[in-house]
């Protein structure tokens, strides 16, 4: 972080982005760098995926950060070539990179944690014959804006543990893809490749660092 950054938080209102915003409105208290935060949370009118307006809203409020809410959607059958799943995430960030710009933020911040990363390289590997991943810090170079993943170091299962005991409320209704989709099955894979390893995740992470596939300028 760098004195005068404004980030925005991409709040879907998982545990992980909620973590996230929680640990992002304490570092806005620290004078120094001094950094202000603020949130969005889009919300896709064509895909069953809903969560606590109210619950996120009175989250954001009690920590100091203002919640941004914007909804959005997408025709499917305008492109054949991607899955549901790309069009929805192209959509909410388009939505989320517009906001970014108007509110005058530098940086936008996502939730994805080890796992995320991870299973991201494993898909990429077996599906796309490529070894890439999302990177930590990526500098877009069409927009002033900087993404970064601020929980890159943290497990999946450190979150559950985390969002358990501070009661965080779960999503109202999950996405209807998100139990069908190539990130779903390597996800349920990888705990068998830690058991032929315990240190897999370490490996890996090692390996994607070494391919500088973790930062792009």
């Amino acid at each position: 972080m760098a004195d005068g950054d404004h980030v925005l938080i991409a709040l879907s209102g998982g545990k992980d982005s909620l973590l996230l915003t929680e640990l992002m409105a304490k570092r806005q208290q620290i004078h120094r760098p001094c950094i202000k935060v603020s949130a969005v949370h889009v919300q896709m009118l064509n895909i069953a995926y809903e969560s606590d307006i109210q619950y996120l809203e009175n989250f954001c409020s009690e920590r100091g950060v203002k919640l941004h809410v914007l909804t959005t959607s997408f025709d499917a059958s305008t492109d054949r070539r991607h899955t549901p799943c790309v069009l929805c995430s192209r959509s909410r960030r388009n939505k989320i990179f517009q906001l970014a710009q108007e509110l005058g933020c530098n940086k936008i911040a996502f939730g994805h944690h080890q796992d995320d990363i991870l299973h991201t390289a494993l898909m990429n590997i077996t599906f796309e014959g490529t070894f890439s991943t999302m990177p930590i810090l990526l500098k877009m170079k069409k927009m002033p804006l900087t993404l970064i993943r601020p929980l890159a170091l943290c497990s999946k299962n450190d979150i559950n543990a985390y969002a358990e005991k501070h009661n965080y409320l779960k999503q109202k209704e999950a996405c209807p893809y998100e139990q069908t989709t190539k990130r779903k099955a390597v996800s349920e894979l990888f705990p068998q490749i830690e058991q032929l390893n315990p240190e897999a995740r370490h490996s890996i992470w090692h390996a994607l660092e070494k391919a500088n596939k973790l930062i792009e300028q």
